[in-house]
């Protein structure tokens, strides 16, 4: 057991690009933590909407309580239930995977289509398997969330320590979108993790995250800068990516909390 490494936060994103939510516990599935990137937004054409092109999605605050998610932006809040969500399924992709999701509601859709000033729906993954994802480095295919590629992403605090070291304007390990962050000892060691327990589940290692222009956004203000890819590509580019923190996948279910140790 390691005492070095040791679980320092934990991060679910209920809405893809959306905020995140900061916990003390939560519950590890197959397909990511119970609640994380369940849910996402279409345009007109069923194709997903990310900060990438809309930046402002980062100033869309959510929170769970009492089985209701309520999401918060500027002045205005909108609520539903966890639950809830429309019979039709609708076909659509995250990137290369083709997912099947059903609309929440019209009452959400609309509400979040006058905020973003463009049409939009909101939706939701309703089972496992409505999104498969394989991973071309162990040959597997995993049932996943909505999440960009696999259901969850590991971040060492070594290594947002040794990027903040280089920069001149320090950034907090949101830029990154982290599920779980450790202690670590080293910069850029959970790289080289291979399986590993946090409280009674099980994990295993994928690959290094890939990262996009996104990580340049700031989630406090939904201001676009230069940092921290620029000074990320100076160190941590492999042929035509930027790696910050790692893939990885549960093998079982069960509650992890802040404070767990990670045993190897």
């Amino acid at each position: 057991m390691s005492t070095i490494h040791v679980v320092k936060e934990i991060y679910i994103y209920p809405v893809k690009s959306l905020a995140g939510i900061s916990c003390q516990e939560a519950l590890a599935e197959e397909m990511g933590f119970e609640n994380d990137r369940r849910w996402m937004l279409l345009d007109a054409e069923n194709q997903m909407i990310t900060q990438r092109e809309h930046r402002i999605m980062s100033q869309f605050y959510p929170q769970i309580s009492d089985g209701k998610i309520s999401i918060v932006f500027r002045d205005h809040k909108h609520e539903f239930s966890i639950d809830e969500h429309l019979s039709i399924p609708i076909e659509t992709t995250v990137w290369e995977d083709k997912s099947e999701v059903v609309e929440v509601n019209k009452t959400t859709s609309e509400w979040f289509s006058k905020h973003l000033g463009f049409e939009c729906k909101l939706v939701k993954i309703m089972k496992i398997g409505g999104r498969k994802h394989e991973s071309s480095r162990l040959k597997e295919i995993f049932n996943v969330s909505l999440a960009d590629g696999y259901p969850y992403l590991l971040v060492g605090s070594e290594s947002l320590d040794f990027l903040n070291e280089k920069l001149k304007d320090k950034i907090t390990v949101l830029r990154f979108r982290p599920n779980i962050v450790i202690s670590s000892k080293t910069a850029h060691e959970e790289d080289d993790f291979d399986t590993f327990k946090i409280g009674k589940v099980q994990f295993k290692n994928v690959k290094p995250c890939g990262r996009c222009i996104m990580v340049n956004n700031d989630p406090q203000n939904g201001n676009l800068k230069k940092e921290p890819l620029k000074t990320l590509s100076t160190y941590r580019k492999v042929e035509n990516s930027v790696f910050f923190g790692t893939n990885i996948v549960s093998l079982n279910s069960g509650i992890i909390r802040v404070g767990d140790p990670i045993v190897f």
